[in-house]
């Protein structure tokens, strides 16, 4: 944690510095490889179809999210030149709109519970963001956001409200699964179902009203980890391993009866499913990617190895080397990842002609 005379010394030499004119940097988020995974799964051959979002500006799917709720609130006149940013969030978001918020000149402060890695706490500092760390005893997550939302009224910040925010979900809607879409088309496929793990839910709810607005009848499940289920409870419950969902709470965003039926994916089995998509694949994710890819297995598992399942790769793993990701992780019996081998890889790339995000 910074101490304020540090603090201090660096927002008084970014006040100093001029705002820039113009950001290109959308053109560094979105428009990212569909990769095809090649799966034996219990002695049969498969292919789920991840979305690399690890790929984006700052290494995952929030740069999406980020880019969509500023840059929808420049245009309305809701975030005005120099006006500071705040939000409550377990790191990848805080980490999107610290680089997206920065850039555009802007202070931004965020509230993240103190029990996220020492990366992500890193990664915000070096992108100049004021982390202010909330504990268990502080109210934890439902704390952060409190905090956030006291520190708008009080100081006029500008508060993204991830959670609630409609430009959360349309930054799927008219970048991720139109994407997505484009990509397998290119290859005569057409996905089946797609799974995602519920953060803000910001990507379930894109991809089922993507597919709504569309005419695409496929199964959108929202994924959670089995040992704190909160989408199916209501509430928290228990604690789990996967950084970025289940925080606590439904998200505003999320509803529940336009989406097909909650996937839990246990902790362990997520663990073990990244650590082998790192060492056999290359692919270094985070644990949220294999929950996901563990979430896929069990729709193909219930509707046959034909079923064309979507997802996707949430971000990298380099943020989570200081967790149980970067250890041994013991076996379950009813785990997926055990019965998976891990065949190759095929990359789609985005079709040329799909839309960017490049604005000023």
């Amino acid at each position: 944690m910074l101490t304020r005379t540090v603090l201090a010394q660096r927002h008084a030499y970014d006040s100093a510095l001029p705002p820039p004119c113009c950001t290109p940097l959308g053109a560094l988020v979105g428009r990212t490889p569909l990769i095809a995974i090649h799966i034996r799964f219990r002695d049969e051959r498969t292919t789920v179809y991840a979305k690399a979002e690890f790929i984006n500006l700052t290494g995952s799917i929030k740069d999406r999210m980020a880019h969509g709720i500023l840059f929808a609130a420049k245009a309305r006149g809701e975030l005005a030149p120099g006006q500071p940013i705040v939000e409550a969030t377990s790191g990848n978001a805080g980490i999107a709109l610290a680089a997206l918020g920065r850039a555009l000149g802007h202070p931004v402060t965020i509230f993240m519970p103190d029990w996220m890695s020492a990366e992500r706490r890193a990664l915000l500092a070096s992108h100049g963001a004021e982390l202010r760390l909330v504990s268990r005893e502080e109210g934890g997550f439902l704390g952060a956001i409190a905090q956030a939302r006291a520190m708008a009224d009080r100081e006029g910040a500008f508060l993204s409200r991830q959670f609630e925010n409609d430009d959360n979900w349309r930054a799927h809607a008219e970048g991720t699964m139109p994407e997505l879409f484009a990509q397998m088309e290119s290859i005569g496929r057409t996905p089946d179902a797609f799974v995602a793990g519920v953060g803000t839910g910001g990507t379930v709810m894109g991809a089922a009203r993507y597919c709504r607005a569309h005419g695409h009848a496929i199964a959108v499940h929202p994924v959670e980890p089995a040992e704190s289920p909160t989408l199916s409870t209501g509430h928290k419950v228990g604690h789990h391993r996967i950084q970025g969902v289940s925080d606590e709470f439904i998200p505003d965003i999320v509803r529940l009866d336009e989406l097909a039926p909650v996937i839990a994916v246990a902790d362990g089995d997520a663990i073990l499913m990244a650590q082998q998509l790192a060492h056999r694949l290359g692919l270094g994710v985070g644990i949220s990617s294999g929950a996901n890819i563990v979430a896929a297995l069990s729709v193909v598992a219930a509707r046959g190895p034909g079923c064309a399942v979507a997802t996707i790769l949430c971000d990298n793993s380099a943020r989570y080397l200081s967790t149980d990701l970067a250890r041994s992780e013991p076996v379950r019996a009813d785990y997926l990842t055990p019965d998976t081998e891990l065949l190759g890889v095929d990359v789609i790339a985005c079709p040329a002609d799909m839309p960017g995000n490049n604005q000023p």
